[in-house]
């Protein structure tokens, strides 16, 4: 898959996932090594593959099925290594990618909509608002996806037309956690029958959300998630890791980054996801603007002792100053998408020996990275994610140090 004279062959995957060609030309669903052929059609190449989903091209959760495991990896590498490169930035080891396996997606949000007479319930088509009623799923856990057929005729009882219902899966430790909003029982009756629901399915949480917040209507025992062994309370709407492998990918990695640091700093720590994995050994600042995730966080570091100090802090708003940083052996910020551009110009101006950047978006990563590297920072090592399987979403690990 190397740059070719042939102006007619694939020779990459771009961000978005068109290929394209030697000449520079995008064309969508094509692979490395495809040619485009002289009456304008695409043949294929050995790195084109049949998609395993009767939904691929239409759904848009996949969008790269087509692609061989070698040309979908070599896609995630590419994705990290162009980001930096148009920072003008090259990281001293690139590992190879983790993927995450096929079926093993633990959240995902659906959207379910009456038409005629039949309810649909998928993801979003490709580049539109049209539901794909899904029948197959190759990403979703089976928990997650055998669960969509009696939700579907659940929801097709009280559905009314031309009214969506927006689904949010997550899979915790008593089994599926499931919130239906744009939705409220609007009786006695309902309610009875939204609990059997939940009961005959087997569901940990069932929350529902007419506008006014979520509204939990079914709970027999209190939903937890489990990090490095300790329980965590699961707050509604929580962000989670898409899957436990790739969860445990970015975990290992960032254990290798802090290495043998005893005072760090998790920020954008959500419910502990880093926190409470590295903190054996460890005393660990964590700093999360989500007022619930922070709470449930120090509830469980309180209850199993964990040397872990919880504060509610909006990171945008309030960044952690360069001399409050001085304070860490080691920091360890996990942003949104938007990345982190405030908190990084802090630790820019900060003595931090070692720094472990996480992202999903290797776009806001290279920025920030950029503003470490003129600062006088190394970015050591980079280790690509692919936890959204068949997806352009790529996530990574790096590591910065500050020469001796």
């Amino acid at each position: 898959m190397t740059e070719t004279a042939n102006p007619d062959e694939i020779v990459r995957v771009a961000a978005k996932g068109d290929g394209v060609t030697g000449d520079g030309r995008h064309v969508a669903f094509s692979a490395p090594m495809d040619r485009i052929g002289a009456e304008g059609g695409l043949i294929k190449g050995p790195h084109h593959v049949d998609a395993p989903c009767r939904h691929f091209r239409e759904c848009g959760g996949c969008s790269l099925q087509h692609l061989d495991a070698q040309s979908y990896e070599q896609f995630v590498t590419d994705r990290v290594n162009y980001a930096l490169e148009g920072q003008g930035l090259t990281a001293g080891k690139l590992h190879k990618p983790h993927i995450s396996n096929p079926r093993s997606r633990i959240r995902a949000s659906l959207r379910a909509s009456k038409i005629g007479n039949t309810l649909k319930l998928g993801f979003s088509g490709a580049g539109s608002h049209r539901i794909i009623d899904l029948q197959q799923c190759e990403i979703l856990r089976p928990e997650l996806f055998e669960l969509l057929t009696p939700l579907r005729t659940y929801l097709q009882s009280v559905a009314r037309r031309k009214h969506d219902f927006n689904i949010e899966l997550a899979l915790a430790e008593q089994g599926v956690d499931l919130s239906i909003k744009n939705f409220e029982p609007e009786n006695l009756t309902q309610r009875e029958e939204l609990a059997a629901f939940a009961q005959s399915c087997g569901l940990a949480r069932l929350t529902v959300d007419g506008g006014y917040g979520p509204e939990t209507q079914w709970e027999p025992e209190p939903v937890t998630v489990t990090f490095g062994g300790v329980a965590v309370p699961l707050p509604h709407n929580s962000f989670l890791q898409p899957t436990y492998e790739g969860r445990d990918a970015l975990v290992a990695a960032a254990e290798k980054v802090v290495g043998k640091a005893t005072l760090v700093a998790d920020l954008f720590s959500g419910l502990g996801t880093f926190a409470l994995s590295l903190s054996n050994g460890r005393k660990i600042y964590a700093a999360e603007g989500s007022r619930d995730a922070i709470m449930a966080l120090k509830t469980a570091a309180n209850l199993n002792k964990r040397a872990i100090f919880p504060e509610h802090r909006d990171l945008y708003r309030r960044p952690l100053s360069a001399d409050e940083l001085n304070r860490f052996h080691s920091v360890i910020l996990d942003p949104p998408r938007a990345g982190a551009r405030d908190q990084v110009l802090q630790l820019a101006q900060s003595q931090v020996p070692k720094i472990c950047y996480i992202s999903c978006n290797p776009a806001s990563f290279a920025r920030d990275a950029k503003m470490l590297s003129e600062a006088g920072y190394q970015l050591d090592e980079v280790w690509p994610v692919g936890q959204f399987l068949w997806s352009t979403h790529v996530e990574l690990v790096s590591s910065f140090s500050r020469p001796d």
